[in-house]
């Protein structure tokens, strides 16, 4: 009786001596397949466009494609949500923005936490933003458009991504500054808005230069100012609201990159350095001059940082939008 049990423990120790070796080869081996990047905004905006110069690089140095997906709808809930629930193994990970850290003041049934809910990556870059129009309007700069709104009374159209973004949020503190009232329509994104500005569908839009350099360049729609306080090198002719149409204006849109909670460290590890790799690739620094910004700092492109950052914008733009009485649900 006693041969059987020694067997056994023979065969359970060699068995376990196996695995260890495969379980090491199967963690040493990721990325095995494709990784999905969700971006929860419509193809052809400016989160898309950040992310897919972001993915292209990565892919390069993970050796696996990285797919962009978009999952628009809900000020970006809706995506950020999936990737939320997703299984944390380092095959789905996000691409958003600053409408991470306004989500949780706008709305009250939010099924994720924000800070707590994810693996934070790190940031990617802080984009400028700009106040255009569509090409038909009557005004020339920035001082002619202010005026002109002011003269509309409430009769203004905007468009935005949808209640929290980036888009909707610069224009809330426009109206704010200018003490105006304007009429928003929202979308899934500022890619389908942008189609709509430049046929003319409503008159102004405050959004990012990745999404408007080009089309301010080519005359389908008019640029009047940036919303950072020193000026775009993309467009060197626009002046910033805060040099003398709006003292102290200043908004930009950050972007950032996010897993769900839980990654192994290596996995983690291995995410985190292609993104800083990505960030000094000269070809993403380069595009992301032709569109007016450009990488963060690598300590910024650290998990530490991130998080800490997003938990202080969390703070700032729930001050901001509780004084405004929006909601998003």
């Amino acid at each position: 009786m006693g041969f059987f049990p020694h067997a056994l423990l023979v065969g359970a120790l060699a068995l376990t001596a196996a695995a260890a070796p495969n379980a090491a080869l199967a963690q040493a081996a990721y990325p095995a397949k494709s990784i999905t990047l969700v971006v929860p905004a419509a193809a052809g905006g400016p989160t898309d466009t950040v992310a897919r110069l972001v993915a292209e690089s990565m892919s390069r140095t993970l050796g696996q494609t990285v797919v962009v997906e978009n999952a628009g709808g809900a000020g970006g809930t809706i995506g950020m949500a999936r990737v939320a629930k997703a299984a944390p193994d380092g095959y789905t990970i996000a691409v958003w923005h600053i409408a991470q850290a306004t989500a949780p003041a706008l709305y009250e049934n939010l099924k994720y936490d924000v800070v707590n809910d994810f693996d934070h990556l790190g940031r990617i870059t802080d984009v400028p933003m700009t106040l255009v129009s569509k090409a038909a309007l009557p005004t020339k700069d920035i001082k002619e458009l202010l005026d002109w709104i002011r003269a509309q009374k409430g009769k203004v159209l905007y468009g935005h991504a949808g209640i929290g973004s980036a888009s909707h949020l610069c224009t809330l503190i426009l109206m704010k500054q200018l003490g105006v009232q304007m009429e928003g329509v929202g979308y899934r994104g500022t890619g389908p808005a942008m189609n709509d500005l430049v046929g003319g569908q409503f008159d102004v839009m405050c959004d990012q230069t990745t999404n408007t350099t080009n089309q301010i360049k080519e005359g389908r729609i008019k640029g009047y100012a940036v919303t950072t306080k020193v000026k775009v090198s993309s467009l060197p002719d626009l002046p910033t609201l805060d040099s003398g149409a709006i003292p102290g204006f200043e908004v930009s849109a950050w972007h950032a990159m996010w897993a769900p909670k839980g990654l192994p460290k290596d996995v983690s590890d291995k995410l985190v350095a292609a993104l800083q790799v990505a960030l000094k690739d000269p070809k993403v620094i380069d595009r992301f001059a032709m569109l007016g910004t450009e990488p963060v700092a690598p300590a910024l492109a650290t998990p530490d940082a991130l998080k800490s950052y997003l938990a202080a914008e969390v703070k700032r733009w729930d001050t901001v939008i509780k004084a405004a009485g929006v909601k998003g649900n």
